[in-house]
């Protein structure tokens, strides 16, 4: 596993942890989209909207990169590569005889029906399965979420099942469509 922090190409995007100078861009995306984004989340934490916040934020995505335990990149177009335009999260990697993690992602309204979160997570995902070494990816939406739904189906993740109230969104408990993407070229580390 790699400590070098990732800086990801496709043929439209850039992928990479937030540096100090992204903090901006970072604040302004979540302003502009939390309207769009809000249905599909938790609570915000407090502050989360700020500048002082994201500078915390950033130190502790490093920390948690540098510590194998989250990888948090965020998306930017190659056209405006100093434009935030989304984001994607690798978080709770858990080691031992389960190599796994969940995956979450969030993409600005004005960028939906583009392909771009296609595109990013099929760079993101090579990266997670061969310089972090896990097996599996598990990710998972709400009945509801059709965009979400396709995307990981064109993504070939696999419908594991149902879970009734699973995650609070909205003051509500709400069900999710559980499914997960295997390595299958995988090789212990």
């Amino acid at each position: 596993m790699t400590h070098v922090p990732p800086r990801l190409e496709t043929a439209r995007l850039i992928l990479r942890l937030g540096e100090p100078g992204d903090i901006s861009q970072i604040v302004r995306f979540y302003q502009e989209n939390k309207e769009y984004l809000t249905p599909w989340s938790p609570d915000w934490p407090s502050g989360f909207f700020t500048e002082r916040y994201w500078q915390e934020q950033l130190r502790l995505n490093l920390g948690d990169f540098r510590s194998g335990s989250t990888i948090k990149l965020f998306i930017f177009p190659k056209s405006q590569p100093e434009k935030v335009i989304g984001v994607t999260n690798f978080s709770n990697v858990i080691r031992g005889a389960f190599q796994a993690c969940y995956l979450g992602y969030n993409l600005a309204e004005a960028e939906q029906g583009k392909g771009f979160m296609v595109e990013a997570l099929q760079a993101a995902i090579a990266y997670v399965f061969s310089d972090f070494g896990l097996h599996r990816i598990m990710a998972n939406y709400m009945p509801h979420n059709r965009r979400s739904g396709n995307v990981l189906r064109r993504l070939e993740f696999v419908v594991d099942g149902y879970a009734r109230d699973y995650l609070l969104i909205g003051g509500v408990w709400q069900d999710h469509v559980l499914t997960s993407l295997t390595n299958p070229n995988w090789k212990a580390l």
